[in-house]
């Protein structure tokens, strides 16, 4: 393995890890503050002990969120200081506001942690909401960081040097949006069936009544945003068709230039020849998906130098791969709802219960997916059009060393969490089993 695909593979696997502790540390405030609200309003115990044992999850999953943010920080410096020397000046606003919004998110976490009983009941609850608020506009601020990536803006790049800097116009680049957006949705989206799939199994074996409260509030949050996630999808996917036709060409591999392009599910792509052989092909739909017009021209990879190419096999996999599990996690989320409204006795049922347990992992598998579409499907560019990958690699050897190393830290910490969470969930099982 050379320094090169080392570092590519160290940011990666740091990312994937801390994208899921970002997601759930952002998500959970807000099931924490509507268990209260319910115990506010109903005065059933059974929500007070809920949002308290949430609130134990919002805790190590902020701290374990706030560490491996810091090492991707430190990562990006370290690894690609070109890139860093040239991109800082004109992307780093969004990153010190991320820097006020963890703050803010961990004083108001705090309050929220030891005010029980010394502060105002609905001071106490609107407490949780700056949570919520604060990590959301948190993970925006990142978002818009890596959209500058794809759609770089704010300055002029004369002679190798970017000058006329402006940070305002470099924060609200034209990608910031589709992919906030697109990617917070998703983070509620996926919390959501986890944390309700968790709680179905712990409901399959003893039917407590907090699992039962549990996996309603979830699934309330979680139903919602899946069935958003294709609206989302559909303008990030329209954004991508402006800015990065390239990345878009590769989702479907789609190598020939033309009108009516047709959209492509399922396949395998074969680049040497330029097709896509055993895939379903939906004539016109890419030309409307990508432009809301059916007989739409539609760029294909023919477009590009091919060493401009991403990396065509895997960007399509994953896109296929995310959108499958989305329309998923959506069916699943039509279901709830309709249950919910008429047909309560379906989310009573083993079959609807092993569903959501099935589901449980596939949000996160889902995001991880999009993330390699989203950070492969830009290769070979880390500033797309301006700065390639390669050109702001460390000189320093022995990269691969500090990949492996953070590889097992990594994986040392997420089993930290597990044995952590699964400590709180044996404690409050426990304590429920004890009273009947």
């Amino acid at each position: 393995m050379d320094e090169f695909m080392a570092a590519r593979l160290q940011m990666g696997v740091s990312l994937g890890f801390h994208i899921i502790f970002a997601c759930i540390g952002m998500v959970m405030p807000w099931f924490m503050f509507v268990a209260e609200w319910k115990w506010l309003k109903t005065k059933n115990e059974v929500y007070l002990d809920l949002a308290k044992a949430w609130a134990k999850g919002v805790a190590i999953f902020f701290a374990v969120g706030a560490v491996s943010g810091t090492v991707l920080s430190f990562e990006l410096g370290m690894l690609w200081p070109t890139f860093m020397e040239h991109a800082g000046p004109i992307f780093g606003m969004p990153f010190s506001w991320e820097g006020t919004a963890f703050f803010v998110e961990a004083i108001a976490l705090g309050l929220w942690l030891y005010g029980w009983n010394r502060l105002n009941d609905k001071v106490h609850l609107y407490t949780g909401m700056v949570v919520g608020i604060a990590g959301v506009l948190s993970g925006i601020f990142v978002i818009s960081a890596n959209a500058w990536m794809n759609a770089p803006s704010g300055f002029d790049w004369v002679n190798g040097q970017a000058e006329n800097i402006d940070p305002v116009a470099a924060m609200f680049n034209k990608a910031w949006f589709a992919q906030s957006h697109h990617m917070i949705i998703a983070a509620f989206s996926a919390t959501g069936f986890a944390v309700a799939g968790i709680h179905a199994i712990l409901y399959l074996k003893n039917k407590l009544e907090i699992h039962a409260k549990a996996i309603a509030i979830s699934l309330a949050f979680a139903s919602v945003a899946a069935l958003l996630q294709p609206l989302s999808g559909d303008h990030a996917a329209k954004t991508v068709a402006e800015l990065q036709p390239a990345k878009l060409a590769a989702f479907e591999s789609h190598f020939e230039t033309g009108k009516g392009a047709s959209l492509i599910i399922g396949g395998i792509p074969d680049v040497e020849n330029r097709e896509v052989n055993y895939a379903i092909k939906i004539p016109g739909f890419l030309s409307f998906l990508a432009h809301g017009d059916f007989n739409a021209e539609v760029k294909g990879l023919e477009e590009f130098p091919e060493d401009e190419w991403p990396p065509v096999p895997i960007t399509h996999y994953s896109f296929q791969l995310m959108v499958a599990i989305g329309m998923f996690l959506a069916a699943l989320g039509i279901i709830f709802l309709l249950g919910s409204w008429k047909w309560k006795h379906w989310l009573e049922k083993r079959w609807w219960l092993t569903l959501l347990f099935i589901a449980t992992p596939l949000g996160f598998i889902a995001i991880q997916a999009g993330w390699i579409v989203t950070e492969v499907g830009r290769q070979p560019w880390i500033i797309y059009g301006i700065m390639k990958t390669k050109d702001s690699l460390t000189p320093m050897p022995g990269i691969q060393y500090t990949f492996y190393t953070v590889s097992v830290v990594y994986l040392l910490l997420s089993f930290i969490v597990i044995w952590l969470m699964s400590r709180q969930i044996k404690m409050l099982q426990s304590k429920y089993q004890s009273n009947d």
